[in-house]
């Protein structure tokens, strides 16, 4: 990755000194159905059109090629030899009005970075789309790669006959000689533009609607596939999840959608969930149910879809200046998404995933070492593609919830209209947000943004209670903690539940609720005096904040002998994620947390939550339970998994769920002998529709558990030969429990770069395997010998694919923390980036054995 770096302090430096006034990018994608060497590039020809503050300055324009044919500034041909060092284009005397002709040939990409290029194994077709954030357009054009420097973009592409092609805009008249032509776009930031090409399957609607002052608004709407799985695709729920949410954000954003068409791709080999292409959605294909799923899968598809929507004006109408400010789009699309989830689509129960799931994804980002503020501090680009994080999104969307509470969604909302008209295809910084809501809240923000977003941490609320001879409360107070490196501590709005079991069935319900301001080291809730003992104290009610929640002695008695009994869902999920934080922070057991699983789980009506715990359970299982306990503990929760796998109710989502949890616990002899007859059809559970994707889900325990060879592996690819079947038929592979297998797996990911983004993935999940501690042990030392070289030679896609994937957590031993230790301190030049994600990994590790230390001492 060397060169391809972009300072914040050059951004700055460039933004000062040019405005862009447009771009002409011509791509011309025939060699794309080539083969070998002709397949490999694509001629790129750009024109920019810019001015500079300060004629005879220098600057440079972003280009990551192969090779450039012709520079042209101002009529003047330039040596490409002599001005293109790979990464970058040098700009000499440069004129007040400028035009930059550059003529390159760009590489097609195998990592998800820039144009990727997939060629399907069913029929050989291939496909192309972009993928740019946070500064990879500059793979497909010449550009300058900031996202304050925005400018209209008129695309061109000339592609092969009967080929579906879209850009941004919407296409203008028909091809001609395979020249597609598209409409000019606004104003917009060079990584949110995007192509898309190929032989996709293409479905179409329109949405309608009139807008308050008699405007007829008309959306054309795309949605598109490979052919290869048009077969799945189920277009109309995307629509109908389409149209709602632009329902939803007319009516609260008072702005009309801005960008024309509304077209949604559902692409190969993605790397990331999607983007917020205005105009032109790309989503990964994965949200193409090959199979049964469960309604989460829906759920989260659709918030995905709601997300990316609700960039189009946070984010793509409007833009942070630079990534400092990345949360102003991720983290308001995160909070947009779940409140028109919940809002205006079938999911009502979103918020219960966003408690239970989203929420633990900030907790443990949170308490990482690399910790940053909601509005960080990014240095360079390699900084801001590690900042898409738990902070940035999930953190960020539940600091939004609680400033809702804290200014009223009204004047919230009235802040977001204002924001949008005052800043309409600009950039912005965190004050410009913050002063449309004084306007509209009259609250002054200073204290609050000081507060939540620009210190770092979580905090810690736990109750503390007094009680009189007739067992009412004389006094409840909330102790709020923080960390000891982020001492923060915040006003939070709080709800506080207290439960008790009135009925005859032992349920557990509220029955007096107090909500608060609460700010210090400690606030009495003055309103619950005088109320009756409870059995249950539920701080952060209703998930009003952003906090660990903690137990009183009493409350966690009682979730230790009746959690599943907690009626209202939210309360549950909220209780659910509190003891998995008791668990992660070593206060509980390991052990404790997977009774809790074993005894409650088959209770829980929440689907999302359901899959979580089993997320859970087996993370608890493998990193946090004691070393002489695993084996017991795996048979235990397979026991369990398969006993509420035949209670299920058949066809179920909960059904589907188990089934999934039981093979990826399953160890004893017997239990790999039912995954195998469910395969062969010997075994049979009733309502449990073995489908293609749930027989390669049965397979990787076999051939992890060495119950099934290769032959095995390759017949099940012969049934399903298509491209997420050889990335299942990969994984498979490299789950055997061999050296040779493992050796090779690692060469293909360390030492190759013939295989694509997806199969790296792949086969790094193939090689990870519980069961085979002894085996990897071999490869902690190599890991930590290969990163700097790794990181150094590959695509920061795939270097972080490796780095993270590969780290020897599964080692779970005081050696291979001193040893990541030992790296960290021998290495202190190493890129920032890749030190960042080193001391991730080896903070989960130094948890994990704090979490075994508390479960072996559980044991005595």
């Amino acid at each position: 990755m060397p060169g391809e770096n972009l300072t914040r302090d050059e951004a700055r430096e460039r933004a000062g000194l040019l405005r862009v006034e447009g771009y002409d990018v011509a791509l011309d994608l025939r060699s794309a159905v080539g083969e070998g060497e002709a397949a490999r590039t694509f001629r790129s020809r750009t024109t920019v059109r810019f001015t500079c503050a300060e004629p005879g300055a220098a600057s440079f324009a972003d280009l990551v090629a192969p090779s450039v044919t012709a520079v042209t500034l101002n009529g003047r041909a330039l040596d490409p030899a002599d001005v293109f060092d790979g990464t970058r284009i040098a700009l000499a005397d440069l004129a007040a009005e400028n035009t930059l002709v550059v003529d390159a040939q760009c590489a097609y990409s195998r990592t998800g970075e820039g144009l990727h290029r997939f060629v399907d194994p069913e029929d050989g077709e291939v496909y192309l789309y972009t993928q740019y954030e946070p500064a990879d357009a500059r793979r497909v054009f010449a550009n300058f790669e900031q996202p304050d420097l925005k400018a209209p973009f008129r695309f061109e592409v000339t592609a092969p006959d009967g080929w579906v092609v879209l850009s941004n805009g919407a296409q203008v008249g028909e091809p001609e000689a395979g020249t597609y032509r598209f409409a000019e776009t606004q104003p917009i930031s060079t990584y949110i533009t995007a192509v898309v090409a190929g032989p996709y399957h293409y479905v179409s609607d329109t949405y309608r609607r009139t807008l308050d002052d008699g405007t007829k608004l008309e959306i054309p709407l795309g949605a598109l596939c490979r052919k290869g799985l048009a077969r799945h695709f189920d277009p109309e729920d995307i629509f109908t999840v389409t149209k709602q949410g632009l329902d939803f954000f007319h009516d609260h954003f008072d702005y009309p959608y801005p960008f024309g068409k509304y077209d949604q791709a559902f692409v190969p080999e993605y790397n990331i969930g999607a983007m917020e292409n205005p105009g032109c959605v790309t989503f990964r294909e994965e949200f193409v149910f090959r199979g049964k799923v469960t309604e989460a899968s829906y759920e989260r598809r659709a918030n995905v879809i709601l997300h990316e929507m609700a960039h189009m004006w946070f984010g793509d109408l409007v833009t942070m200046q630079w990534w400092d400010d990345l949360w102003l789009k991720e983290s308001f699309a995160d909070f947009m998404g779940a409140l028109s989830l919940v809002e205006a689509t079938r999911f009502t129960n979103g918020w219960i995933t966003f408690a239970n799931g989203r929420k633990a994804w900030a907790y443990r980002a949170d308490q990482l070492p690399s910790t940053h503020p909601v509005t960080a501090d990014i240095r360079d680009l390699e900084d801001a593609k590690l900042n898409f994080d738990g902070i940035t999104y999930a953190k960020g969307a539940a600091v939004l919830k609680q400033l809702v509470a804290y200014v009223g969604r009204d004047a919230f909302l009235e802040g977001a209209r204002r924001y949008f008209k005052r800043h309409a295809y600009g950039n912005t910084r965190l004050a410009d947000l913050l002063s449309v809501l004084e306007e509209t809240s009259g609250r002054d923000l200073a204290t609050w943004s000081r507060a939540w977003l620009e210190t770092a941490g979580v905090n810690a609320l736990t109750p503390q209670v007094t009680y009189d001879a007739e067992g009412r409360i004389t006094e409840l107070s909330i102790q709020q903690e923080a960390a000891a490196g982020h001492p923060e501590l915040r006003p939070h709005r709080v709800a506080v539940g207290l439960y008790r079991r009135e009925d005859a069935d032992g349920a557990l319900v509220r029955y007096a609720r107090a909500e608060l301001d609460i700010s210090g080291p400690r606030t009495v809730v003055t309103e619950l005096t005088g109320a009756d003992r409870p059995e249950l104290i539920l701080v952060n009610d209703d998930d009003l904040t952003y906090c660990k929640v903690r137990f009183d002695e009493r409350s966690l008695a009682t979730l230790r002998g009746h959690l599943g009994e907690i009626t209202d869902p939210l309360s549950r999920a909220l209780c659910w994620s509190a003891v998995w934080g008791l668990t992660r922070d070593g206060l509980m057991p390991a052990r404790d947390y997977l009774a809790l699983v074993l005894a409650f789980a088959g209770r829980e009506s929440d689907i999302g939550v359901l899959q979580t715990l089993h997320a859970q359970a087996r993370y608890a299982l493998t990193h946090y339970a004691a070393a002489d306990h695993r084996d017991l503990a795996a048979q235990e929760l397979a026991q369990g998994a398969l006993h509420e796998l035949r209670l299920a109710e058949p066809g179920s989502g909960h059904q589907l769920s188990w089934a999934r949890f039981f093979a990826s616990v399953a160890t004893t002899a017997a239990d790999l002998q039912l995954l195998q007859g469910l395969l062969d059809g010997t075994a049979r559970i009733d309502g449990l529709d073995v489908d293609q994707e749930l027989r390669w889900t049965f397979l990787e325990p076999l051939a992890a558990h060495d119950a099934v060879g290769e032959a095995a592996i390759d017949a099940e690819l012969r049934r399903d030969d298509t491209a997420s079947g050889r990335r299942h038929h990969v994984r498979c592979l490299a789950a055997r429990p061999s050296p040779e297998v493992k050796a090779r797996a690692w060469a293909d990911v360390v030492e190759s770069d013939a295989l694509s983004n997806a199969l790296v993935e792949a086969t790094i999940s193939g090689f990870v395997q519980a069961n085979q501690r002894e085996l990897l042990a071999p490869y902690a030392p190599k890991y930590f010998a290969a990163i700097e070289r790794v990181w150094r030679e590959r695509s920061i896609e795939i270097g972080m694919a490796v780095v993270r994937g590969l780290f020897p957590m599964l080692q779970g031993d005081r050696e291979t923390l001193e040893a990541a230790d030992a790296w960290l301190t021998g290495h202190p030049s190493a890129p920032p980036a890749l030190r960042r994600l080193v001391s991730e990994a080896r903070d989960d590790l130094a948890r994990a054995l704090r979490a075994q230390t508390c479960d072996a001492q559980a044991a005595r």
